[in-house]
């Protein structure tokens, strides 16, 4: 049985664990492109698409995160509610545990497309569905088999990947 005190360890830990992710994954451009409005100007419509690109995928990943913070809280109110059965809780930390992984493997995939195909994208998991929305000037059938090909390495089981462009 979870104790008092191993409840508010584990709720701040998984707190701190999803803060840490944030801010390890916090876009670095956002604060060069400040630094580069104010010394070139030449470069201000630029940093203008580039901040429209970006701004689109982190719309949708400040949407998502906000989906997943609600999920969070509720969960583990459930953890700190004294009324809640034991199997209930258990329940409730298997699904943060699981919403933390998702989070880790969305990001995982992320960075794998950056790296892999030099294309920034947003990706949603959805138990077997993956959803990534690519910002491409290139939108044809060979990028998004790349795309499919490269997020189903990682698992071992079929996945129905979901591949969306936009325009840079």
């Amino acid at each position: 049985m979870i104790n008092k005190q191993n409840l508010w360890f584990l709720t701040l830990f998984s707190l701190v664990l999803v803060l840490g992710v944030y801010y390890v994954t916090m876009p670095n451009e956002l604060l060069l492109s400040k630094v580069e409005n104010k010394t070139e100007k030449k470069k201000k419509a630029n940093v203008k698409t580039t901040s429209k690109e970006l701004s689109s995928l982190e719309a949708m990943r400040v949407s998502l995160e906000e989906e997943r913070t609600e999920q969070m809280n509720g969960l583990q109110e459930k953890l700190t509610n004294e009324k809640t059965t034991t199997d209930e809780k258990n329940n409730a930390y298997e699904q943060l545990k699981y919403l933390n992984a998702l989070q880790g493997k969305e990001e995982t995939l992320e960075k794998k497309l950056k790296e892999k195909l030099s294309l920034d994208c947003f990706v949603k998991i959805d138990e077997s569905n993956i959803e990534a929305v690519c910002i491409s000037s290139k939108h044809d059938n060979a990028l998004a088999n790349n795309v499919m090909r490269s997020l189903q390495e990682e698992y071992t089981d079929k996945m129905y990947i979901t591949v969306k462009f936009q325009k840079k």
